[in-house]
């Protein structure tokens, strides 16, 4: 496998289904395949096209253009040695060839959401930024032909009906059915009586010829590597035989339901057209003129920039690379008929904390004020028992309220909004729900969260739970337990109270409200906001020159040096002095500062691991303890700007960029590196706060 490139490419539609694989077109995954269709948007992801299996037969010589990895180890076919480039902009191409031929082969998934700038302007109170279903769920695919002959593609169908963390298996239980159609089959599982998902697959010309066969055993070594369930059975219900003159091309259009009765016309001007049609939505998303060459970025490295840090604009085409990848975590979850962010690809539901923190890069950066508005009325509607949803579900059922500081990152996020946009109109709806929050961490609420009435600082006690970002739970015991009260929870409830009086003063002269009773609440709140300033100096360890991490009910501290000490200098109001500041700045970026992020841990710390691997246990055990995180590099750069301004920062932009351009997943950044030297790449190959951090600060 030396000579495979297994670097990863991923389409997504807004929905929740994605198309993913890799540059050899290898399947490594349970994850690879290009349909997963989010049947219950973004989730019950299943997948129901894997891939056509391709063969071009050119003067009578018949030539395969897969590769296939089985269970065996056996790599069969060899496609990938006829394999000439790769390129990911404006979408996936694949170009195959020998000396008197060559195909290509294209992939697009239309995005399923609707919505133009001006309905943006329009969006409604439940679904902002214009966004609503319209597109379904649906992939497109081209072939085009050159040579000195006429020659025959086939294309052999390779299909499931399995969740997407799953693998499919050939039983007698499960049957394929197949309705055949004009240039189309219809096709639907069933298993054990129950019927699965209705798809249909399209085509431009060719002649269909039905058979039943089942492929065994394909494996998937990075499942192997995660201690996972690696070996997958396929079915294939046919095959497509189309010939292509010189210069031909094919198309063909695989999408969920049953056919139409009078379906739009596929042509070969089709994939163009949806093509333009996806710039057309960026260009009117982001404000870019309209141009294909300058759309996004090849994969070589002559289009690494030279500078350490280029500066990027409305027109840089890094620039526009990452607010493309950022997209792609924008969806709509129909349980609440609302927008989310999907955490990561390719196995992550949305998260309320990752959302929060993603939110600023992701929408106030490139100015998508009503999908930030969105998202954050969303997650304030939801609001219970002083908590904010860590995680929604996926039919009519209470979300997960599993997090403290969700609660909190959602009045951080929603001061940020405020100071972007001056939406006070906004702030007046909201602010009966940062109400509940506070006096819910006064009173008491879930998890024995509660503030400490002789200190004013907040904290936790719960068996079994982990309430922080640092959440890795194995047999049933947090990996990192952090209970009582943690730096970077007060650091958030200090800005908390900082921005409550701010705004309790602010709604009072703009007369909204009992003016007078405002007035009051600014007074209380800043009092309050100067107790726990007062007694954050609690987390000041002097001989280490940083901040504890965490300290018990009983006034034990912990002095591990984790990245959390950072999060707290980074926030909008910071209750620690320049001295201390500066002090745990230096300390952090000689102990946990890496090319890609910062770790989780010391690496003089004897609970340090330096690699994540393993399979789910041994990785769990890693999450937090040493492995190096992308998103903290934002956090980092906000206090390093804070306490050192007239310093420049010390991390060069160009492995991370290389990263994004060239490695991983191409085009976007991976969720986790290794602590350990060369970092890397880990987890899932394509992380919303990882790519939102970069917007946020590549400038």
């Amino acid at each position: 496998m030396a000579d495979l490139d297994t670097r990863e490419w991923l389409l997504t539609n807004g929905l929740g289904s994605f198309a993913s694989g890799t540059v050899s077109d290898v399947r490594t995954r349970t994850y690879h395949g290009w349909l997963f269709v989010a049947t219950n948007p973004p989730a019950g992801r299943t997948l129901l096209l894997s891939h056509l299996e391709a063969s071009l037969e050119v003067g009578g010589k018949v030539v395969s253009l897969g590769t296939n990895i089985w269970g065996t180890g056996n790599i069969e076919p060899r496609g990938y040695k006829l394999l000439h480039s790769f390129e990911i902009n404006p979408v996936p191409q694949w170009i195959w060839g020998e000396n008197d031929w060559q195909l290509s082969r294209q992939l697009l998934m239309p995005h399923g959401m609707g919505g133009s700038r001006e309905e943006n302007q329009a969006g409604d109170s439940r679904m902002s930024d214009g966004l609503h279903p319209t597109g379904g769920h649906r992939l497109l695919i081209q072939y085009r032909y050159e040579g000195r002959q006429t020659a025959t593609l086939r294309l052999r169908l390779l299909i499931g009906d399995r969740d997407f963390h799953s693998q499919q298996t050939a039983t007698s239980d499960l049957q394929f059915s197949q309705l055949l159609g004009h240039q189309q089959v219809c096709l639907q599982a069933i298993k054990s009586g129950h019927f699965g998902t209705p798809w249909q697959l399209r085509w431009t010309q060719g002649e269909y010829r039905a058979d039943s066969v089942w492929y065994w055993n394909y494996e998937f070594p990075q499942e192997t590597k995660r201690g996972l369930g690696d070996r997958e059975d396929l079915y294939s219900p046919g095959y497509l035989t189309v010939t292509l003159k010189p210069g031909d091309a094919v198309t063909l259009e695989a999408r969920i339901g049953f056919p139409e009765q009078t379906p739009d016309i596929l042509t070969t001007d089709t994939f163009a057209a949806a093509v333009a049609a996806e710039q057309q939505r960026l260009s009117e998303i982001f404000g870019w003129e309209l141009g294909t060459r300058d759309w996004g970025l090849g994969t070589g490295e002559a289009e690494m920039p030279n500078a350490p840090c280029p500066l990027p604009n409305s027109q840089s085409k890094i620039w526009r690379q990452l607010l493309k990848a950022g997209d792609q975590f924008i969806v709509y979850r129909a349980s609440i008929a609302g927008p989310t962010v999907i955490a990561g690809y390719h196995w992550f539901n949305d998260w309320g904390r990752d959302t929060l923190i993603a939110l600023p890069g992701l929408t106030l950066v490139p100015q998508r004020f009503d999908l930030a508005k969105g998202l954050l009325r969303t997650f304030g509607r939801y609001c219970r028992y002083g908590l904010i949803p860590n995680a929604f579900p996926d039919v009519d059922s209470e979300p997960f309220y599993n997090s403290i500081d969700a609660a909190l990152w959602w009045i951080e996020t929603l001061g940020l909004y405020l100071e972007a946009t001056q939406d006070w109109q906004f702030l007046s709806e909201q602010f009966p729900v940062v109400q509940q929050i506070h006096k819910a961490f006064l009173a008491g609420t879930r998890y024995n969260i509660q503030i400490d009435a002789t200190d004013g600082l907040v904290g936790w006690d719960a068996r079994g739970v982990a309430l922080t970002w640092m959440d890795a739970i194995v047999e049933g015991e947090p990996v990192t337990p952090r209970p009582g009260k943690a730096v970077e929870i007060n650091a958030l409830w200090y800005s908390a109270l900082c921005w409550m009086s701010n705004w309790a003063e602010c709604l009072s002269q703009l007369q909204v409200g009992d003016t007078a009773r405002l007035a009051k609440q600014a007074g209380r709140y800043a009092e309050q906001a100067q107790q726990v300033k007062a007694s954050l100096q609690k987390f000041w360890n002097p001989q280490l020159g940083y901040l504890y991490d965490t300290i018990d009910f009983d006034d034990r501290r912990h002095a591990q040096i984790r990245p959390n000490a950072v999060i707290a200098l980074s926030l909008s109001h910071c209750g620690f002095t320049q001295q201390q500041g500066r002090q745990v700045i230096d300390l952090a970026t000689y102990r946990l500062l890496t090319p890609y992020g910062l770790r989780s841990l010391d690496p003089a710390d004897p609970q340090y691991i330096g690699k994540y691997e393993g399979n789910s246990q041994t990785r769990d055990r890693s999450y937090h303890q040493g492995t190096v995180w992308t998103w903290l590099i934002g956090p980092f750069i906000r206090a390093w700007q804070r306490f050192f301004p007239e310093q420049p920062l010390p991390f060069d932009w160009q492995p991370l960029l290389h990263h994004f351009l060239n490695d991983g997943c191409i085009g976007s950044i991976s969720e986790i590196f290794d602590g350990d030297a060369p970092h890397q790449p880990r987890g899932a190959v394509a992380q919303a706060w990882s790519i939102a951090e970069v917007i946020r600060h590549f400038k």
